[in-house]
């Protein structure tokens, strides 16, 4: 394989035994392993899925958006759909359900793993909460996530499920009603409520706590969270890179932080841009808005190196158990940014091509072998899926830690 030692913690060794139907050894016999999917995340925010799972625009582009799903299954097996509650139900009772769904199904049929984004926020909720008092928009909030866990319930199995809470309550950009609930509820208080609701209508859901605060501030809010016997699954961190790349340091120091919790660490939002860099100085990168934000050949090769760097450092770490990089194209990237792997005419930039090689060249696993006289054959891979072709027949497996010994008949 010729991988390290540094990415053992990523891979299984497996002995496989070959019998016939009498369930003598076969021997000799070639055998291919496939790997068909990795057990780590590697994800985007692909809210193109909803144009294409519904057909609902014009055909050349929807041509335009299959084309671009085609790339983004190329590589990825996990995936980011939008459930701002200020789109999702604009019109109070009137959800996007539907629609929502019909993506998710689409994106499942196709092995991806789903995660919807968020449950609850301040930012882009409901602006019909604010005709309401705050006992009405907590239960409110309450009746959303009890709807939105049943309903997707097996199609989306894991939920950030509240977002941006350090800063959630003392938040005055604008009113809002989430806002206003966290006040009365208090940080740990929300997380909480929500937490409980989400984990009652789907039960092994994989539920995530969210922020782009990675200051000590974020640190205090987790460790509350669990002496309050709060179960997070996954502890999201975003990583919104317009004003320049982290580097090693930074990214190593926020890994060293946040691993003493024990707990696993998604990258949840992730961006490195293509073009120049947002101003330093700039607090809310919302407030950065251009006409143009061009893509251009030199930021992209910077880009590349950068995505290579992060991605290898985050798949060496033990607790990292997900990358989702935010805005798979430059075609309707947040903040117009040139963040995408491929450009808005669905060219790929460098940082797809490194990326792609990573995920399904060094880190994937792909073998052709000989049963021995025993009709064992013994491999070391990435967890994952694999399928196994021998003999004209295909059978699948999945490669986890301590496999046990399988047998297969041929």
């Amino acid at each position: 394989m010729g991988q390290t030692n540094e990415l053992a913690h990523r891979m299984a060794g497996k002995t496989i035994k070959f019998v016939d139907a009498s369930g003598n050894p076969v021997a000799g016999e070639e055998i291919e392993i496939k790997q068909a999917n990795h057990k780590f995340l590697f994800g985007c925010g692909i809210f193109d899925a909803i144009d294409v799972a519904n057909k609902n625009v014009p055909a050349d582009r929807l041509a335009f958006q299959e084309a671009k799903l085609d790339k983004f299954l190329d590589v990825f097996n996990a995936a980011t759909l939008p459930f701002y509650w200020g789109t999702f139900e604009p019109e109070k009772g009137k959800p996007r359900t539907k629609e929502l769904k019909a993506a998710a199904q689409w994106l499942k049929e196709r092995n991806i793993a789903v995660k919807g984004h968020p449950l609850c926020w301040h930012t882009l909720t409901a602006p019909w909460l604010l005709d309401m008092n705050n006992e009405e928009i907590l239960k409110a909030q309450f009746a959303r996530i009890e709807r939105e866990a049943a309903d997707f319930n097996g199609l989306i199995d894991m939920w950030d499920v509240i977002n941006e809470v350090v800063i959630m309550p003392i938040f005055d950009k604008c009113d809002n009603g989430i806002t206003r609930i966290s006040k009365d509820l208090g940080r740990i208080g929300i997380i909480k409520e929500m937490f409980a609701k989400t984990r009652e209508y789907n039960p092994d859901a994989t539920l995530l706590l969210n922020d782009f605060n990675t200051s000590i501030n974020y640190e205090i809010l987790i460790d509350g969270c669990l002496n309050a016997g709060i179960q997070i699954d996954a502890i999201g961190i975003q990583s919104h890179q317009h004003q320049g790349y982290w580097g090693r340091e930074k990214l190593e120091e926020v890994l060293k932080r946040f691993s003493h919790f024990g707990l696993p660490i998604h990258f949840t939002e992730n961006t490195l841009t293509s073009g120049h860099l947002m101003p330093p100085e700039i607090e809310d990168l919302n407030d950065y808005q251009l006409s143009e934000w061009p893509s251009t050949p030199e930021f992209e090769e910077r880009q590349a190196k950068e995505v290579e760097e992060m991605y290898s450092i985050l798949f060496k770490h033990p607790l990292v158990g997900a990358i989702t990089t935010w805005s798979f194209s430059d075609d309707g990237a947040w903040l117009g940014a040139p963040a995408g792997f491929i450009r808005k005419d669905n060219s790929s930039k460098p940082a797809y091509e490194v990326l792609k090689k990573l995920i399904k060249d060094d880190w994937c696993t792909n073998i052709t072998s000989k049963t021995d006289d025993n009709g064992m054959v013994a491999f070391e891979g990435f967890l994952g899926d694999y399928d196994l072709l021998c003999g004209g027949k295909k059978v699948s497996f999945r490669l986890e830690k301590n496999a046990e010994t399988e047998q297969f008949v041929i």
